[in-house]
């Protein structure tokens, strides 16, 4: 294969799998950051009360993030296909992407939250603050970094997952590796798209940490 088809192979991956861990991660995140804020608020004597939906909730979170991915893939086809109307390509491997990253994103926040000092939160009802400016006001602020590097985690991962799906069809770096490196025995292309997978992995991981560190206030301190 030559460089330039090479190159041009590798561009169209690359596009296709920065679309599907762009909009998966992002509807991801608005769905399972509210998620992860309502498990770590809603137990016995919390911010919002609610023990038993919170373990529904919990159970359901869990059953979800313990499904291998590529079973989950397979297992969802007839609501991607409601969706996207289709169970191959870029688009239908959004979906399968995004419901194995809601769990995931909720369970991190949740982490992410129960690390706030319990101290801002008793000082912030002193001073008559509402459950719901508290969870804005104190846990989501105080929780950014831990929140940033999860989103963080959730994103490498998910370049992980876009590269899974291309067994099964999804399109992106995965797919690229699988029909030329591994089927058509090219090897030069498999090295190119791992080349390509570990940059994009320690672009996002260091964006994310000093995305971090920039939130955390004992840095700015010092």
């Amino acid at each position: 294969m030559s460089p330039d088809m090479l190159f041009n192979l590798l561009l169209k991956a690359l596009g296709q799998t920065l679309q599907m861990v762009a909009v998966a991660g992002l509807i991801g995140a608005l769905i399972g950051l509210p998620i992860g804020v309502f498990l770590a608020t809603s137990g016995k004597g919390e911010l919002f009360p609610a023990p038993v939906t919170n373990r529904i909730i919990g159970a359901i979170v869990n059953a979800a993030r313990s499904t291998p991915f590529i079973i989950l893939v397979v297992a969802i086809i007839p609501f991607t296909r409601l969706v996207t109307g289709t169970s191959i390509g870029t688009y239908a491997a959004i979906v399968p992407l995004t419901v194995a990253t809601i769990p995931f994103v909720a369970r991190l926040a949740e982490a992410a939250i129960r690390e706030v000092d319990k101290g801002l939160i008793e000082a912030a009802r002193a001073m008559g603050a509402t459950p719901l400016q508290i969870v804005f006001k104190v846990l989501l602020a105080e929780a950014k970094p831990g929140l940033t590097l999860a989103l963080t985690l959730t994103l490498v991962s998910l370049v992980g997952y876009s590269a899974m799906v291309g067994a099964v069809g999804g399109g992106g770096l995965g797919d690229l590796g699988i029909r030329y490196g591994y089927q058509r025995f090219m090897p030069d292309v498999m090295l190119a798209v791992v080349v390509v997978l570990i940059v994009l992995v320690q672009a996002i991981q260091s964006l994310g940490d000093a995305l971090a560190r920039r939130f955390d206030k004992r840095n700015r301190k010092t």
